[in-house]
């Protein structure tokens, strides 16, 4: 391979032309390429050959330091150490030439970067090579964190990363500004005092740590996301007139479209409906209209509100507040499919037939007026007989047809058959002074499949129609998982008796087969769990291959262009395909196209963390007054240095450190998840019921730690000296 190319973009098909092999050779070169992934010289990623741990041509990265040189290095922000080991390093080249009052990157920045192998590079020097695309954040050598008085009045900062727990900072009263006892801060490290001990000033002051907003504040300025929309998008989103009528749009307002959603719901940005198909090519089928609110008619390309909206990249949702992609007057408002109110939308018209097949779609950019807005239940209650007096008089119009094409959509889903991972998800109440009150586990209910469904099959059809039409877009993508894992995979089921072939083609059907096998029994939860951790992680990509979690050929996001800017950027691509008017995407390289996909997908992942962390700093606020108290457990994660737990009524996670379960020693099995004592056979596993007793709070940091009290009856702690043979342990490799 030449060192300008990548090994992220070759397929089969592009081997094939380059070697000149047709025809039956190429069942060969198939059969090649199996060996050549089966002994992981290659890495299959659904139709794109690639090597194992290669990173993408386009990668946001971390600039860390410099090398002898005065060189920059950097490392990816995402990288799997569990699957590939150390993170690579990047070697950051020179900007050829620099334009006046661009910033240079530096040590600490964060950076889109258009990345190479470096063919030239030496056993010690970084593997890639790297150029700035674009400058993301600039350098930030601080830490956020509270700041503590002591009796003296010496101050010192308790971090708010769980990894900066124990640090050691002084702070000292001039160094403090206004800042008093409790006050969340953000802090510059300065160095060391000559007793060591690290030195910091304070360079912004949040406010009280007990304030209502604190926890989420917290988060938010811990992964540098957006809050505060920039004065010209607000003034922007200010200026935007809703509109009743437009030559781009048809008239759909008298099609009964019902928006459903949780109670809580601020935006309603997607309305169903679906009729029986008289068509006569379509006996028994139906009709289903799925209508997204048209934001792309408000948010035009590099405006300031696109502009916000990019940099944010979703919006992220705690539990004490939202903080969302497009300011409220666009979100709330202008594109809020609110009941008997006339709005733009973008629809799709899917005729399924009756046993639920897509036999074909179309898209219209339509003007729509929503018939009503239901819950999940309120629907849910209607079909199950209690009709209330908004969904009496929807009941036969709209909702009996609904479910009727739901029905059918199942026999579909069913033969298609996506992964079907049962992990309950739980949601926290607070009190309304902003305070941890309970962990509910809502109910799941036909009325969310049924939004599922649709929403997929509208999805589907997006990207059907980009590609039909030859035009870019960016696709949700979900690899199969690695050949590492599925090993792992095969050597943990081996231990409860389960059969997994290593090496075989594997579909999610395959984990759905395992699934099944152990429904009901003692393992189930623990290999749910397991299986959930096999899989790779979902991502936005310029380039196809395919979702395996929903065993989709093409799948992209178009349903929520409210929150998510992945179907903003689908909804331009379709405007700018079918030829539907203004808002359409502009010309757009496929460099820049990566660019937005890297982007989006490490602002998914940040708000992802955001949002765990704050549950995590709620609970441990929740718990920190309950030290000595005992609570049952489930085992969440098993590592050398100790037990990962999860509390079973808060869902809590914490930390049981190797040291603390006795004085013998625990070896660690990593194909079995487990922590067994090599004296007496005592052993701890994934999944195992224990019962623990708190020991340590830090809310701030949203750490737990705890030591095991007991295992519940007939759970946990296996002696294998004397139930070995049930649970038969593989052979170490």
């Amino acid at each position: 391979m030449s060192k300008s190319g990548h090994a992220g973009k070759i397929g089969k098909r592009e081997i094939a032309r380059a070697f000149g092999i047709k025809g039956a050779d190429k069942i060969e070169l198939k059969r090649l390429l199996g060996e050549l992934a089966a002994e992981g010289a290659i890495e299959k990623r659904g139709r794109r050959v690639t090597r194992p741990g290669v990173l993408p041509a386009v990668a946001l990265v971390d600039i860390i330091g410099r090398d002898p040189d005065g060189e920059l290095i950097a490392m990816p922000v995402e990288w799997d150490e569990d699957e590939f080991g150390a993170a690579p390093r990047i070697l950051i080249r020179a900007p050829r030439r620099a334009r006046a009052g661009e910033p240079l990157p530096g040590v600490g920045d964060r950076a889109l970067t258009r990345t190479e192998p470096d063919e030239d590079a030496g056993p010690n020097d970084p593997p890639y090579l790297g150029r700035v695309v674009k400058l993301l954040a600039r350098a930030r050598h601080r830490l956020i964190g509270v700041l503590r008085l002591d009796e003296t009045g010496a101050g010192r900062l308790e971090p708010i990363d769980k990894k900066q727990a124990g640090r050691d900072l002084v702070i000292a009263q001039e160094d403090r500004g206004e800042a008093r006892d409790g006050d969340l801060v953000s802090v510059d490290v300065l160095g060391r005092t000559r007793l060591g001990a690290g030195k910091a000033r304070v360079r912004e002051n949040l406010g009280s740590v007990k304030s209502e907003k604190a926890v989420s504040l917290i988060a938010l300025r811990a992964h540098d996301i957006p809050d505060v929309f920039r004065a010209e998008a607000i003034e922007e989103a200010e200026k935007v007139r809703v509109i009743s009528h437009s030559p781009h749009h048809e008239d759909w307002r008298d099609l009964p479209l019902v928006t459903i959603d949780p109670p809580d719901a601020k935006d309603h940005d997607d309305a169903v409906h679906a009729a029986p198909d008289h068509a006569p090519d379509n006996e028994g089928g139906y009709v289903v209209t799925v209508a997204i609110a048209d934001v792309a008619w408000y948010v035009r390309p590099h405006s300031p509100l696109d502009r916000d909206a990019l940099e944010r990249g979703n919006s992220v949702y705690f539990p004490d507040r939202v903080v969302p992609m497009l300011p409220e007057r666009i979100s709330n408002d202008l594109c809020s499919l609110r009941p008997r109110e006339t709005r733009p939308a973008l629809a799709v018209r899917l005729r399924l037939s009756k046993d639920g097949r897509k036999l074909d779609h179309s898209f219209h950019r339509v003007m729509m007026r929503s018939a009503a807005k239901l819950s999940y239940a309120q629907a849910q209650a209607a079909i199950d007989g209690k009709p209330d007096d908004t969904t009496g008089p929807l009941l036969e119009p709209a909702l009996r047809p609904l479910w009727a094409a739901y029905e059918a959509s199942k026999h579909a889903r069913h033969k298609r058959s996506p992964l079907d991972l049962d992990l309950p998800e739980r949601k926290i109440i607070l009190k309304p002074d902003g305070s941890f009150d309970r962990v509910v586990i809502p109910q799941r209910l036909e009325a969310h499949r049924l939004i599922e469904e649709f929403m997929i099959l509208a999805n589907v059809a997006a990207a059907e129609t980009l590609e039909e039409n030859r035009q870019r877009l960016i696709y949700r993508a979900h690899d199969e998982p690695s050949r590492e894992k599925l090993a792992a995979l095969s050597e943990f089921l081996a231990t409860i008796g389960v059969k997994f072939a290593k090496g075989q083609t594997v579909r999610a059907a395959s984990f759905n087969a395992i699934l099944a096998k152990v429904k009901g029994m003692e393992h189930e939860n623990l290999v749910n769990e397991i299986i959930l951790r096999t899989q790779a992680q979902a991502e936005y990509t310029h380039e196809n291959y395919g979702h395996f979690g929903l065993n989709l050929r093409r799948y992209a996001h178009f349903t929520s262009p409210i929150r998510r800017y992945a179907d903003l950027v689908v909804h331009r691509a379709l405007i700018a395909a079918l030829r539907l008017g203004s808002g359409a995407m502009p010309d757009i390289a496929v460099g820049e196209l990566a660019e937005i996909a890297a982007r989006i997908s490490a602002a998914e992942r940040r708000a992802m963390a955001a949002e765990r962390e704050t549950v995590d700093r709620l609970v441990a606020a929740h718990l920190a007054d309950q030290i000595g108290a005992v609570f049952p457990a489930r085992i969440s994660g098993v590592t050398r240095s100790g037990l990962f737990v999860r509390l079973q009524e808060t869902g809590a996670d914490g930390f049981v450190p190797a040291a603390t379960l006795g004085r013998d020693y625990f070896s660690y099995d990593e194909a079995a998840h487990s922590l067994t004592s090599k004296r007496s056979g005592e052993s701890y596993r994934l999944a195992d019921h224990i019962e623990v007793r708190l020991v340590e709070a830090a809310p701030v940091a949203g750490a737990l730690r705890f030591e095991v009290a007991s295992s519940a009856p007939g759970r946990g702690r296996i002696n294998h000296r004397t139930e070995g043979r049930a649970t038969k342990r593989p052979r170490r490799r």
